[in-house]
């Protein structure tokens, strides 16, 4: 004598093979979301090598006849940049499929539950953009005294006596590293026949 299969048994005929079709495929999505999801930095390592191929081919691209003094020229900068930011994405990237993963923010003097401070940002972006306008008409050396003034007074600096004494050492020693140490022409400004 044998037994019957039972109801449940009997309905996995052609329509439980079917559903089982169908469950590996929403399976192989969740597990690919999954994986996505836990490998997220690969897309910081995408970020970077496309950033850092973009910089080596303008860097190729580049015209340094008038620039070119020396055996360091405008070139070599961006080479260096671009070259480190394709073995950053690189070692990331090794890092990353080995299983290592950034730590989440953490700290005592970090409260996750404070909002953005956005005062702080959009006085950043218009020192920026102000720094954008400006460098053509007032020459470098004034426009980067203001980037570097603006930046420290965005980022919470109240000292008035000290930080445009800083801001406009540092302007003035930045453009004289590019214009006349590495041969990157910057826009002198009203202030071209004096310095």
């Amino acid at each position: 004598m044998t037994a019957e299969p039972t109801g449940s048994a009997a309905s996995e005929g052609p329509a439980g093979a079917a559903g089982s079709d169908i469950e590996p495929t929403q399976e192989q999505s969740t597990t690919t979301r999954s994986w996505l999801r836990d490998h997220s930095e690969l897309g910081v390592c995408v970020l970077l090598l496309a950033i850092g191929t973009l910089v080596l081919t303008d860097a190729l691209t580049m015209s340094v006849d008038i620039a070119q003094r020396g055996p360091i020229g405008p070139r070599t900068v961006p080479f260096v940049v671009g070259s480190a930011l394709l073995l950053v994405a690189v070692l990331l990237a090794v890092d990353v499929l080995r299983g290592g993963r950034g730590e989440a923010e953490g700290g005592e003097d970090i409260d996750l539950d404070e909002p953005a401070d956005w005062r702080t940002v959009l006085l950043l972006s218009g020192v920026f953009l102000a720094t954008a306008v400006l460098i053509g008409p007032l020459g470098f050396p004034i426009a980067g005294a203001l980037l570097f003034w603006g930046s420290a007074y965005a980022l919470g600096s109240r000292h008035y006596d000290r930080d445009p004494l800083i801001a406009a050492v540092l302007s003035l020693a930045t453009y004289f590293l590019f214009d006349n140490l590495l041969g990157v022409p910057l826009p002198g400004g009203p202030l071209m026949g004096v310095i």
